[in-house]
Parts: C-alpha cells; sequence; structure tokens
C-alpha cells in the first residue's frame, strides 16, 4: 500500500526475468506425457515393427504442423510426399534393418519434396528439409534397436529427453529467474535450463545403476542428452520465430503439437546414435541387463 493509501499493483519482473507463476501445463504435460512415455516404452520392447508404426504416425502428424508451419496449405502436396517418404523409409528399415535402403529413400524424398516445392513458389529448402528433419530420429532410433541391450539402449536416451522436457517446465516455473533466449523462446529460463539437465543426469544415473552400470558414467551421459534436448527445442522454437508461429500444432494437451512434443528427440537421437554406432560408445556403462 502506498503512503496515499491506494494498493500498489503488483511489480512486473524486471526485463529479462520470469515471474514464478502456476501454470495448468503443470498438470496437464506430466499426465499426457506419462501417457505417451508408457506406449513409447511398449514399442520399444515389442521390437522394431511397432516402434516403426509408431514413429510413421507421430511422422506424419510431424509433416503436417512442419508444411504448414513453412507456408504450405493444410493437407498439400508437399505434406503427402513428406508422409509418404517417412512412412516408406521407416518400412524399409523394418524389413531390410541396417542396410540403406531407409537413408536412399528418405534422401530421395526430400530432394523430390523440395523439387515440387519450387515447381510451385514455395519455399524449396523449407519443405525439402521436412522428411529429413523429421524422419532422420526415428530411423536412427530402428538402428539403435538392432544393437545388443537395444531396446534398454533406446529407453535410457528416452528417459533423460522425458526427464529434460519435464523438468525444464517444472524447474523453471517454481525458480523462474533470467530468460535463456528472450529473443528466441521467452518462457525458457536459465534455472529451467541447468535444472533440467541436472535431472536428466539424476535420472540416467539411477536407470543405469539399476541395470547395473556406472552410475557416474550414465549421469554424465544423461546430462549429455539434457543438453542435446535443450538445443533440439531451441531449433524448433528459432524455426518457430522464423515463421511468426507460437506453436506447431495443438494436438496433445499441454505439449502443443507434435512437433513441440518430439523436437528435443529429433536432434538427441541422431547425435546419440552417431556416437553409439560410429564412435563405439557404450551407453550401457558395464549394465547387462
Amino acid at each position: 500500500m502506498t503512503r496515499s493509501g491506494h494498493i500498489s499493483a503488483p511489480a512486473s519482473p524486471a526485463p529479462g526475468y520470469r515471474a514464478v507463476r502456476f501454470n495448468l501445463d503443470w498438470i496437464t504435460r506430466p499426465l499426457f506425457g506419462i501417457a505417451l512415455a508408457a506406449v513409447v516404452t511398449a514399442a520399444i520392447f515389442g521390437g522394431a515393427p511397432y516402434i516403426a508404426a509408431l514413429a510413421a504416425l507421430a511422422g506424419v502428424a510431424a509433416a503436417r504442423e512442419w508444411h504448414r508451419m513453412v507456408g504450405e496449405r493444410v493437407f498439400g502436396t508437399a505434406f503427402y510426399l513428406s508422409s509418404a517418404t517417412i512412412v516408406a523409409a521407416l518400412a524399409a528399415e523394418a524389413v531390410w534393418p541396417r542396410t540403406d535402403a531407409g537413408w536412399a529413400i528418405l534422401a530421395g524424398g526430400a530432394l523430390a519434396t523440395a523439387l515440387y516445392a519450387a515447381f510451385v513458389k514455395l519455399l524449396p529448402a523449407w519443405h525439402g528439409f521436412g522428411p529429413l528433419y523429421i524422419g532422420i530420429a526415428p530411423l536412427a532410433l530402428m538402428m539403435l534397436l538392432g544393437v545388443p541391450h537395444g531396446a534398454f539402449i533406446v529407453t535410457g536416451v528416452f528417459l533423460a529427453v522425458w526427464a529434460t522436457d519435464t523438468s525444464a517446465l517444472i524447474v523453471g516455473n517454481l525458480v523462474g529467474g533470467p530468460r535463456l533466449w528472450p529473443s528466441l523462446s521467452p518462457n525458457k529460463t536459465w534455472s529451467g535450463t541447468l535444472g533440467a539437465v541436472a535431472v536428466a543426469a539424476v535420472v540416467e544415473a539411477i536407470y543405469v545403476a539399476v541395470l547395473g552400470g556406472n552410475a557416474v558414467e550414465g549421469g554424465l551421459y544423461g546430462a549429455a542428452i539434457g543438453v542435446l534436448s535443450h538445443c533440439g527445442d531451441l531449433f524448433e522454437s528459432w524455426v518457430k520465430r522464423v515463421f511468426q508461429r507460437k506453436d506447431s500444432g495443438g494436438i496433445i494437451p499441454g505439449h502443443g503439437g507434435m512437433l513441440d512434443r518430439i523436437d528435443s528427440t529429433l536432434l538427441t537421437a541422431p547425435v546419440v546414435a552417431a556416437f553409439i554406432l560410429l564412435a563405439g560408445l557404450n551407453p550401457m556403462f558395464g549394465a547387462h541387463p
């Protein structure tokens, strides 16, 4: 209250800071996140055909959002080309695992989508990038399923990604503080980012330890996935900023669109797969489930 007897208006946070406030997403996001996690985990341990089918559904939904976001009408031809490419590539990997068939289909489909976009005077680079952006991650995850203990490795990747996504929201809202990159994503804070990386490290350390591996190495691996997840999230934020979109869609309550849900995985999965398949990283860290 002021000296004149008037009640002061609540103080606004300083520029670059975010106030602590309750958000309905605190409830809907974990609830739908848990439901989705149960479906994904069942598909992982069900085998390649199940994860291919689930990834194909998610890929089609994501392709619809991507091509609409970069300038095509809903259910346009570029969307159909991208969707067919992603589904065919995943089917090829399921039928001929760990061959070049899926990658060849993905590359050819991306080129065809770009050429079509150029022909109808859309943005060829953005539309051609769509099948690659959405399709590389599930192909990489399916290849990981084919290595020893593949289902446990893929589960570990998802656990760290989910821990990052969920804790970033909760820690960021509870702690608030300086924003991470206001011009790119005004809702992200340093507290949420660092807290999420820490939670991802703890979750992965516990997971590896429960399986009988080295918890410290598992924690470092989880922290690295947390950083990658944030980078994937920020990339999609940048794309939305370029095309002046707040959310990619609204198909999942508390999460926004499909792209908003999987943006962290789209970057994390290919990078982790490259370290495992090409550099020989063993993310079990001594565990033998």
